[in-house]
């Protein structure tokens, strides 16, 4: 029986065929347009910008055929605020396009899984790999950036007039701005105490940087480094030898170095985890990296159940300020703070006062664990001989929190910290001390939580 002897039969098949072909199609474009949007997208990372980067959801949306996969339907709903949005949009692999200049090595840093420390502990504990930011290998590259795009904006700094941008410095944020001066068109004068390692302001000098370390003094005195540089920067500016200006970043106080981490390092962060982590840790100097992850998680991604855990070094005087209220440490009571210098080997965190950036985001953080020189010392080894990461002294300090907050934990929660910088700029103090206490040499024990003296909870 022929169809063409049955018009309605006819008219039936018809429809039906360009009904199943309206289907195939609408599900390959549907298919399709995330790979024309990242195309798009790609093209416009190839514009001139620093760091101009396309959305990194686009490069892992799924890209099956009707033909050659099952189609999986995707949930378009989400709870994140317009800001968090729009900052998942600026996510881009490294390797996507052609960057412009040293910025274009700033940021989307690897999140890493530490394999010893997630045995040990029975949780997920992953690290982004903040070493691996191009200009200065630490996290202050993103800050220092951050504060010399906002000094543009403002009309403080101006490429090529003779600027100089005056910091006081531990080092890593000193080497991300020397780096950026020289890239952007400025000089750099950095300040920086007389006990920090050699390597640090060896680096600076290479860099191009005016390097005066300074004897150690309390915040309150004029000759503090930092107090130091913002005279010099004032001085700069006040001269008449020229139209240039002096620029003094103020790390410490500037709401740019927290903004940086809240408008990268914490989008970054949910994107690479998907949203699945229970607990942020991380050191605090500046106080930028925790309150800017912090807030970006917490309030911008409203990841509520979020645990967010400050590491402290000993002597420093914000774990009793997260824990009690009150700034205290051994060493120092609240008011008291003429101290010479926070007493711990550690560098880069730790601090016996309440920054403006710290300040931002305080009442986000949940807990703190205090970490002893010893405990940094051992897991900066612990690193090198079970994973083959060798870090500096504040990463250590991290990674020690990090296991103690995995352990209260329930088994299974993923723990995110922060590696911040290489080994390679500690090996005059930080690497020193730890083969004078023989950690190089000696038998160890082959369980992490009885080397770290630490009790695994009931």
């Amino acid at each position: 029986m022929s169809l063409s002897n049955h018009p309605k039969a006819y008219g039936t098949a018809a429809i039906a065929v360009a009904f199943v072909a309206g289907v195939l199609v609408t599900l390959t474009f549907k298919d399709l347009y995330p790979d024309l949007e990242r195309r798009f997208q790609q093209r416009q990372r190839r514009r001139p910008r620093g760091t101009g980067a396309a959305s990194a959801a686009a490069n892992e949306r799924r890209r099956s055929s009707f033909f050659w996969s099952p189609v999986s339907l995707e949930d378009h709903d989400s709870s994140l605020s317009a800001e968090a949005e729009e900052a998942l949009i600026l996510l881009g692999p490294r390797d996507a396009g052609i960057a412009e200049g040293i910025e274009g090595c700033i940021g989307r840093t690897p999140l890493i899984k530490i394999h010893s420390l997630s045995a040990a502990t029975g949780r997920t504990i992953l690290a982004k790999a903040e070493f691996l930011n191009g200009a200065g290998n630490s996290p202050k590259d993103r800050v220092a950036l951050h504060m010399i795009e906002a000094a543009e904006a403002a009309g403080l700094l101006r490429p090529h007039r003779g600027d100089t941008i005056y910091e006081g410095t531990v080092g890593s944020t000193g080497i991300s701005l020397a780096a950026l001066a020289r890239a952007k068109g400025y000089r750099a004068h950095i300040c920086m105490p007389d006990d920090q390692s050699a390597e640090k302001s060896d680096l600076l000098h290479h860099l191009g940087a005016t390097v005066e370390r300074v004897p150690v003094a309390p915040i309150t005195s004029p000759d503090h480094f930092v107090n130091l540089a913002r005279r010099r920067a004032r001085e700069h500016t006040e001269s008449t030898a020229d139209e240039s200006r002096g620029f003094f970043a103020d790390q410490f106080e500037s709401r740019a170095n927290f903004a940086a981490h809240l408008k990268s390092t914490g989008p970054e962060i949910l994107y690479q985890t998907g949203g699945q982590l229970s607990a942020f840790v991380a050191g605090a100097g500046t106080g930028g990296t925790i309150a800017g992850v912090a807030k970006y998680l917490k309030e911008s991604a409203k990841l509520s159940a979020l645990q967010v855990v400050l590491a402290d070094p000993q002597g420093s005087g914000l774990y009793n300020k997260v824990r009690y209220g009150v700034m205290y440490s051994a060493t120092e009571r609240e008011g008291t703070r003429r101290r010479t210098q926070v007493d711990s080997i550690v560098e880069g965190v730790g601090i016996n006062r309440v920054t403006e950036n710290f300040e931002a985001a305080r009442d986000l953080i949940d807990d703190a664990v205090k970490v002893s020189d010893a405990q940094a010392c051992q897991m900066a080894r612990w690193l090198v001989e079970h994973d083959g990461i060798f870090v500096g002294s504040s990463s250590a300090v991290n990674c020690v929190a990090a296991v103690v907050t995995a352990l209260s934990l329930p088994e299974g929660s993923q723990v995110v910290t922060i590696l911040c910088d290489s080994g390679t700029r500690h090996l005059s103090k930080f690497w020193k001390q730890i083969a004078q206490m023989g950690l190089e040499d000696e038998p160890k024990p082959d369980d992490l939580l009885t080397l770290l003296a630490i009790e695994k909870p009931k």
